[in-house]
């Protein structure tokens, strides 16, 4: 399209005006990139929600009204604290250059909008701020399901304290993740997620229940290992020991086949020793079996993003499993 005359212009001339070239306004920050920044749509660890409500059934739930309340608030916490966590863990990346050589142009397959303070949708003041908000939420949050709770042992609400203060401290402040406890970390925060509150629930915590939630926390660890091996040079160069940085390939491949195996022993021990109903290790089969097939896709073929993938489908399928353990021995009960 020719551009219009000036206006002022008489009509007789053919000179043509360029209009100027006017810089448009930078949007306001939306919410969609505090989301991004929060990982929200990353919900393998709050699938401890329905879990523990299921983990509720076989003994009934005693006050409905008070366990739905301290449900939903031990969620909020568990939003508020890994919003945090992962807040910080790419403040540090973005500071250290990790997160610009991860999702740079060099690596397209990364999702540039994943990291708001790369593309420049967030700055670091204010990631640094919202990390700060969400840990204070995160205490409030706890801190109203430990007093609504219907029982607060003291071990209980120790976990929930504990967690409160460790749960963004991944890579900020202590970071633990850079003093190798970075695939401890990773179990240990579906743990924190599950014990604590069904201690705050029930005021007990039975040889099952601890069961499932060694099984729960290891799901998010037995793809994070698989991930690790992929990110050897990342956190090599920002000096992050992980077990695939430290060991050598055949270690590493030993550790997961340990880790691997210890899931399976916790099925299989559980039943042997009758803290599981027989059925439990016919239920949680198909994860036995699927550990194997990533075990041989991620260290035998080498394929470890797709042994990642896997894993991820794995964790959930053992989540969903478990919760459908909990109802059928309720209804069995």
């Amino acid at each position: 399209m020719e551009p219009a005359p000036a206006l002022d212009a008489p009509e007789s001339s053919t000179r043509t005006v360029r209009p100027e070239t006017v810089e448009a306004p930078q949007p306001p920050i939306a919410w969609r990139a505090y989301a991004r920044l929060a990982k929200l749509d990353i919900y393998d660890y709050y699938l401890s929600i329905p879990l523990l409500a299921a983990m509720l059934v076989p003994a009934g739930w005693a006050v409905p009204g008070r366990t739905a309340g301290v449900l939903l608030l031990t969620l909020l916490g568990q939003v508020g604290i890994v919003a945090a966590l992962v807040t910080f863990d790419d403040v540090t990346g973005f500071r250290d250059g990790s997160d610009a050589a991860n999702y740079g142009p060099d690596a397209p397959a990364r999702r540039l909008a994943r990291k708001p303070l790369v593309a420049g949708t967030l700055t670091e003041p204010q990631a640094i701020r919202f990390g700060w908000l969400a840990v204070g939420a995160c205490a409030v949050f706890w801190a109203g399901a430990v007093a609504l709770a219907p029982a607060r042992p003291a071990w209980a609400v120790a976990g929930v304290v504990v967690w409160t203060v460790l749960g963004f401290q991944y890579t900020w402040w202590l970071k633990l993740s850079y003093h190798g406890m970075q695939e401890l970390f990773m179990a240990a925060l579906g743990w924190f997620f599950v014990l604590p509150f069904y201690g705050l629930l029930t005021g007990r915590a039975e040889g099952f229940i601890v069961v499932q939630t060694l099984l729960f926390g290891l799901g998010p660890l037995l793809f994070g290992v698989y991930s690790n091996i992929n990110d050897i040079p990342g956190d090599r160069a920002v000096n992050r020991p992980t077990v695939a940085v430290v060991a050598s390939p055949r270690v590493n491949a030993l550790f997961i086949a340990a880790v691997s195996a210890l899931e399976a022993g916790l099925i299989v021990g559980s039943v042997a020793t009758g803290l599981a109903p027989w059925w439990f290790l016919v239920a949680m089969a198909p994860v036995i079996v699927l550990r194997i097939r990533q075990y041989v896709q991620g260290i035998v073929r080498g394929e470890v993003l797709r042994a990642r993938r896997l894993g991820i489908h794995v964790s959930r399928l053992a989540a969903a499993l478990l919760i459908a353990v909990n109802l059928v021995h309720g209804v069995l009960a």
